[in-house]
């Protein structure tokens, strides 16, 4: 009779976890913040304040409050009360939305209706700056604080936080001239969109500015249209295509007591590219980076910022196309350098003296340094990220300068981002893997956990019967292993058959498939619903270092589709997989396959929803594509190749179209080019376009975008209307 008992008991715990199990994500939950949360928003880390102390951004009785957090104990007091300090600023400034700040959170900027404001913490002063009807934009302190830089009408100037007193560095600013301020395609391609449009840089001295002046009169303009009230209006940009003429481009140092600007020797009468530049840590040399318009040669010159010399201190050459370094580490001791080169296939990091002389290869071995994330140079020790033994995977290290006392610092499966306190005895490590939301711990000097900060799970994730993720490789075909990621039904049966979706990018060296778990709940919900959810990278995506990207130069299209296709045959071996629902989706240069699969891929790929997509590359900007294609001229072949409009033909799907009218990233002109194409051929497909919209959808916007997307899988997979 006993025994019955405890059978019963197991069966009702049993029936009880089965049942706690069964609940089903909603459309509102996964894309609309539905409740109930699954997920919740990790705590709010702002760096270290010291090395015993970090700071946590906090809402406590709805006062938003920056704490000083004891890193050994969690000890916590209040270090700044944003919500009691905003009470002495005018209506609409806030500390958190300041537009630079310190290093020592005492002094804050904001630009308010075009002009710049000044807050101090210590002091409780706040005053306006700048007064008049320009824009100024992309306020910056000088190192000191007691400065800020800005630009205005394309001109630089600065202004005494003190004083108030503003002085004018450059005067020929005008519409197709730009002083510290980027053309387009250096912010889109070089400097980045971080910089927003940024292009100059204190010394750390404070005396003296560098900054890159632009004439983009040589570039040719392109038109942007919006469709708004009565007549519309026409917004001009200067975009180089493949092939097009570049801005001229100069560097300057401006001293900001004489006002004069030295400019530096840089071949600025040469189709070249200068950027990323840096400062020895005495102020006494300005290095910058050259690449040849060909993209296959870069140069660091070391110049001195009073008469414009330059010295050539380091060259590095590939057969195919080389890349900015946009993390030198500059030793503040004047020991020497630090830089991240794949001149030998991979990602690694090099030590080069004050002379530039190489000292020794700190890193070594097929893996992919990510970063130089740390240096402590009194112990003489470089933390960094890497994938160095699974692709798919980010573990932290840390190593001596010269090679030696190598320490992998995080040891768990998955996808590790860390932050080291100014001595290197704490780490603040961001974790996650393919079955585990995202978690924050604090780790000690060796990796051992100390306790845990953060976890972005709640516990009503465990009532709910999601799908399940899983990491594997396809072959290639011909050596490749290629990096993959499903999330299966969870009711999966393989007597079944289901619908897979391909989610990717795709563009060189920059991967999708991680051991992490999803940003949202994306996958889940189509894997919920019945469709296999996939993300898949091609030998050029990044896991195979320079050796597998180099497959791209001159080839766009080629080994993506042919990586990709391989793929798709895998799936078609799979008897749980319906070849007659066959989908992918991807934006940009996602959206760029997506169009190739759904024409070269035609026999393989049956569905897809390509968003804001090239779809021919002679359409594209000259510095992102003639770094891996070379110009239309020398390489007319791989363009016509690489366009998906050649094989629109081929073309037999369902395809969904989508494009921001005002995108002045990739142009409308893409997809208007490529419907021309499949309207003249009696093609049939879907298109949305989204007016004033410019690259991607934004909000709110983007609920219509994100509704049409799961509706077009729902119509097309399942035969069904999405609820």
């Amino acid at each position: 009779m006993r025994k019955l008992q405890i059978s019963i008991g197991l069966f009702l715990i049993f029936s009880f976890h089965i049942n706690a199990q069964d609940k089903q994500l909603t459309y509102k939950q996964v894309y609309s913040r539905g409740e109930p949360r699954l997920l919740i928003p990790l705590p709010r880390l702002q760096g270290w304040l010291d090395d015993n102390h970090y700071l946590e951004t906090r809402n406590i009785d709805g006062n938003s409050v920056l704490l000083k957090v004891e890193a050994e104990t969690g000890g916590e007091e209040t270090y700044i009360n944003y919500s009691e300090v905003d009470k002495n600023l005018p209506d609409g400034f806030s500390l958190e939305r300041s537009d630079d700040v310190t290093e020592d959170r005492n002094s804050y900027c904001f630009v308010n209706d075009n002009d710049i404001y000044y807050y101090s913490l210590k002091e409780n002063i706040f005053k306006r700056l700048t007064e008049n009807i320009e824009e100024e934009k992309n306020p910056k302190f000088s190192p000191d604080g007691n400065k800020i830089a800005f630009t205005r009408l394309n001109n630089l100037f600065f202004v005494n936080v003190q004083s108030g007193e503003e002085k004018q560095l450059t005067f020929d600013g005008a519409d197709e001239i730009y002083n510290g301020y980027a053309s387009w395609v250096y912010y889109e391609e070089i400097l980045g969109r971080g910089s927003n449009y940024a292009a100059f840089y204190w010394s750390p001295n404070s005396e003296m500015i560098a900054y890159l002046r632009f004439d983009d009169s040589p570039v040719p303009k392109f038109p942007l249209f919006s469709a708004d009230g009565i007549h519309g209006q026409l917004e001009w940009q200067h975009y180089p295509k493949a092939g097009d003429p570049n801005p001229f481009v100069k560097l300057g140092v401006a001293d900001i007591h004489s006002g004069s600007t030295t400019w530096i020797e840089s071949d600025e009468n040469i189709d070249r590219y200068v950027a990323w530049t840096f400062w020895s840590a005495d102020s006494k040399q300005l290095f910058y980076q050259w690449i040849n318009r060909g993209q296959d040669t870069l140069k660091i010159f070391s110049s001195n910022p009073t008469n414009g010399k330059r010295n050539l201190v380091y060259q590095e050459t590939q057969p195919t196309w080389v890349e900015f370094f946009e993390d030198v580490y500059v030793f503040k001791n004047g020991n020497g350098f630090l830089l991240r080169s794949d001149i030998d296939g991979w990602k690694n990091i090099y030590y080069y003296d004050k002379d530039w002389k190489l000292v020794s290869k700190i890193t070594s071995g097929k893996g992919t340094v990510a970063d130089i994330s740390f240096v402590n140079e009194e112990a003489g020790q470089v933390y960094y990220h890497a994938s160095k033994d699974i692709s798919t995977e980010t573990q932290f290290y840390k190593v001596d300068i010269h090679g030696d006392n190598f320490l992998q610092i995080t040891s768990e499966a998955g996808t590790h981002n860390c932050t080291v306190s100014p001595n290197g005895n704490f780490i603040i490590d961001r974790y996650t893997n393919i079955q585990t939301p995202r978690k924050i711990f604090l780790l000690n000097s060796n990796g051992q956990s100390i306790r845990l900060l953060g976890d972005q799970k709640l516990s009503a994730m465990n009532e709910y019967k999601l799908g399940h993720a899983e990491l594997f490789t396809i072959p290639s075909g011909d050596g490749f292993d290629l990096p993959a990621k499903w999330i299966l039904p969870p009711d999966f049966d393989d007597s079944k058959k289901y619908p897979v979706v391909i989610d990717i990018y795709g563009g060189p060296g920059a991967p999708t498939v991680s051991n992490s778990y999803e940003y949202w709940l994306n996958g889940y919900f189509l894997a919920q619903n019945g469709i296999i959810y996939m993300s898949v990278d091609h030998r050029g995506s990044g896991h195979f270092g320079k050796k597998g990207t180099d497959f791209m130069h001159r080839n766009f299209g080629k080994w993506e589709m042919h990586d990709y296709i391989e793929a798709v045959k895998w799936l078609r071996s799979k008897s749980f997989v319906d070849e007659t629902k066959i989908g992918i989706i991807g934006g940009s240069y996602g959206g760029y396959v997506t169009c190739m699969a759904l024409t070269y891929g035609a026999d393989y790929f049956t569905h897809g929803i390509a968003e804001y997509s090239v779809t021919d590359f002679r359409l594209y900007d000259d510095i992102y594509t003639e770094r891996y294609m070379d110009t239309p001229e020398e390489n007319p072949d791989g363009y016509n190749f690489a366009s998906s409009i050649t094989h629109a033909d081929n073309y037999k799907g369902h395809l969904l179209i989508t494009h921001g009218t005002m995108d002045d990233n990739v142009h409308m002109q893409n997809t208007i080019q490529l419907i021309d194409k499949l309207t003249t051929l009696n093609k049939d497909f879907e298109l949305m376009l989204y007016p004033n919209e410019r690259h991607g959808v934004g909000w709110p916007k983007f609920n219509h975008a994100i509704r049409e997307q799961v509706q077009f899988w729902f119509k097309y997979f399942l035969g069904k209307e999405l609820e």
